[in-house]
């Protein structure tokens, strides 16, 4: 038997309106009733691996060791393999869909050191159907491997180079520019490119910003809180990324920029002005009772 491990950091596409989440919680419970599981989100769109892999590459340097419960799963039913990851020699496991779901965390996390495809029904449910892989096969694994159920009890073990990739779109430069793309929109509708910040240091503290036919200046800045009010933004985000921004608005909203849009960076044209913003001092006064 393994080391046991009491932590599952549960990511999903379910959302909370149904009681799947809720279910699958009761199943690890019910097999491992020491464990707290970390819901790290289940708002990930449906169906979309893309988002899932990014969200769980961003979280992975801080989720406390233990398993990643991960599933986002259009194959659900198919020919797709379920798997489960070592990471670390042991320290952590990633369990789900071998669909580039859990490759960018296995990746940050330093490659995987042994992989099952979740092949031993026995420590499975019994499925009514094939479309509940989450309750019926994912979560009895990690729950499993929680309780110190050696990895190869799980199943098959397969070759780590045949896992499925994910896919990370990479900027480009073109003639002096950089073509990037939004990988991701938070609550803030701040726009998440796939850009380091030293990719555009040679462009200054001014940037030209160029997606669709929309062209705007963008000021750098160190802190969210320094773009002023209207002014369009380039920040270093919490993961070390570019982001474009808009002082105390979204980004996203109101220069119609989402998931996927291509924004290419470019030194400032001569006409290029940086909007002032729409932001005024004002002096509040008490008001005269005469």
């Amino acid at each position: 038997m393994a080391p046991r491990l009491d932590t599952i950091t549960f990511l999903s596409d379910y959302g909370t309106g149904d009681e799947f989440v809720g279910v699958v919680h009761s199943v690890i419970r019910s097999i491992a009733p020491h464990v707290a599981v970390i819901d790290l989100t289940h708002e990930i769109p449906p169906y979309d691996i893309r988002a899932g892999s990014l969200t769980l590459g961003r979280a992975a340097q801080y989720l406390c060791p233990g398993v990643v419960l991960a599933i986002v799963d259009p194959g659900v039913g198919t020919e797709r393999r379920g798997v489960a990851i070592e990471v670390g020699d042991g320290q952590s496991y990633l369990v789900g869909p071998d669909n580039g779901l859990l490759a960018s965390a296995v990746a940050m996390s330093g490659g995987a050191t042994a992989v099952v495809e979740l092949t031993n029904t026995e420590l499975q449910l019994a499925a009514p159907g094939a479309t509940f892989a989450g309750r019926d096969v994912f979560a009895p694994a990690a729950a499993h491997l929680c309780n110190g159920v050696a990895l190869t009890e799980l199943g098959d073990v397969i070759d780590p180079l045949l896992l499925r990739p994910g896919l990370m779109p990479l900027p480009r430069e073109v003639d002096g520019t950089i073509v990037a793309e939004v990988l991701w929109v938070d609550h803030f509708g701040n726009c998440q490119l796939n850009v380091d910040p030293d990719e555009v240091d040679h462009l200054g503290d001014r940037v030209q910003l160029r997606w669709g036919d929309d062209v705007r200046t963008a000021e750098r800045g160190a802190t969210y809180q320094g773009i002023a009010v209207g002014q369009v933004g380039l920040v270093i985000d919490s993961y070390g990324m570019l982001s474009v921004c808009l002082g105390k608005r979204s980004a996203a909203d109101e220069l119609s920029m989402g998931v996927g849009t291509e924004v290419t960076l470019a030194p400032p044209g001569d006409s290029d002005v940086i909007p002032t913003g729409a932001a005024q001092s004002v002096t509040l006064t008490p008001r005269s009772t005469t």
